[in-house]
């Protein structure tokens, strides 16, 4: 199972650090279009795996005059000239509808001659889930909180996909203690750079993440402490790709 480290651009301005890592790691990484900076850029060929979000939705919460158009066109743009293999589709449902979002997927899939990561959310309908996972070899669920209360349905939603030989990847899933339990072939996280937040210190133990919580009245060194939990994770990240099967097929 391929864990992405989500929001890279946290460690702009640390280009040494993080192309050391990449050297000896090669990470996964997930990357918001939103806020992606040349920094992050320069750095995708020395990925182990990269992954496009379509920066939808904090799109939509940003922005008061949508243009989802011109949006989507520099997207294509950012795809087609960075040869991105892998990218999720703009789910916008609530703003211009399922139907609008579809035909803005064919689109934007035939201008960079590539299948999007279609994103599944409950509104769609399972029909409409199935058909995905029929037609698609990658796909994704979205708001994975909406399941914690119910994994059962989240397990059903997998096999349906494991059926067509489709992959799956789990969008935002936090829930680090369960992820084995799930047959995803891929899935995203950003605590990794929360620790200046909530002054968490992370270590690998050789097949988890303990947290270390800061001391009280005491502050964690911003960028130590990015640069330490980041490359926590990349050794945790090592660690479910080995550890955690996966029973589908690779993309």
């Amino acid at each position: 199972m391929k864990l992405f480290l989500a929001t890279l651009s946290t460690l702009q301005g640390q280009g040494d650090f993080l192309y050391n890592v990449c050297l000896r790691y090669r990470p996964y990484i997930l990357e918001s279009f939103y806020y992606v900076t040349p920094f992050v850029t320069k750095l995708i060929p020395q990925f182990g795996d990269f992954l496009l979000d379509s920066g939808a939705f904090t799109f939509m919460n940003n922005t008061k005059d949508v243009d989802y158009k011109k949006y989507a066109e520099s997207f294509i743009k950012y795809i087609n000239e960075n040869n991105i293999e892998h990218y999720f589709e703009l789910d916008i449902d609530s703003l211009i509808g399922f139907e609008e979002v579809k035909k803005l997927r064919a689109y934007i899939e035939k201008e960079t001659n590539r299948q999007c990561i279609p994103v599944f959310h409950k509104s769609r309908g399972i029909k409409e889930w199935e058909k995905m996972c029929e037609e698609y070899n990658y796909v994704a669920i979205g708001t994975i909180g909406e399941y914690a209360k119910n994994p059962e349905i989240l397990k059903y939603l997998l096999s349906i996909a494991r059926k067509n030989n489709t992959n799956v990847h789990g969008l935002g899933f936090t829930q680090l203690k369960t992820l084995q339990n799930y047959d995803f072939y891929s899935v995203d996280s950003t605590t990794w750079n929360c620790g200046n937040r909530f002054g968490t210190i992370y270590r690998f133990n050789g097949h988890n993440l303990d947290k270390v919580n800061k001391p009280s009245g005491k502050r964690v060194v911003t960028n130590l402490t990015l640069q330490n939990n980041f490359l926590e994770w990349v050794k945790y990240q090592r660690y479910v790709d080995v550890n955690y099967n996966y029973r589908g097929y690779n993309v």
